[in-house]
C-alpha cells in the first residue's frame, strides 16, 4: 500500500507541475516567418494567431497568391516551433515520459 500511496503523491505532483506549465504557456509567444521575414506570424501558446506583420513591398495584386502561400508558410513555421516549445517544457514535468498529444495543454 505504501507503493501506491508514493505514486498518488507522484502523480497529484506532476498533476500540479502540467498545471504550471499550462500557465507558463499561456503567457508564451513564437513567432515563425517566410520570405525571409517578409511575412511574420505569431501565435499564442495555444496556438492561436495573435498578429500578422507583411512586409508592404510584397503587395502587389498579381503577388496576392504568393503572399496567401507565405501566410500559410509562416503559420506553420510559427506552430511547429510552438510545438517544440510545449513538448520541451512537458519534458521537464514528466521526467521525459511520452504523453498522447491530446494530454498535453494547449495541443
Amino acid at each position: 500500500m505504501k507503493g501506491f500511496t508514493g505514486m498518488l503523491k507522484q502523480a497529484q505532483e506532476m498533476q500540479a507541475r502540467m498545471e504550471s506549465v499550462q500557465s507558463e504557456l499561456e503567457e508564451i509567444e513564437i513567432t515563425g516567418q517566410a520570405g525571409a521575414g517578409m511575412v511574420k506570424v505569431t501565435l499564442s501558446g495555444k496556438g492561436d494567431m495573435k498578429s500578422l506583420e507583411i512586409d508592404p513591398s510584397i503587395f502587389k495584386p498579381e503577388d496576392a497568391e504568393i503572399v496567401e502561400d507565405l501566410i500559410v508558410t509562416a503559420h506553420n513555421d510559427a506552430k511547429s516551433k510552438l510545438e517544440a516549445a510545449v513538448s520541451e517544457k512537458m519534458k521537464d514535468v514528466t521526467g521525459g515520459l511520452q504523453l498522447p498529444p491530446g494530454l498535453i495543454p494547449g495541443m
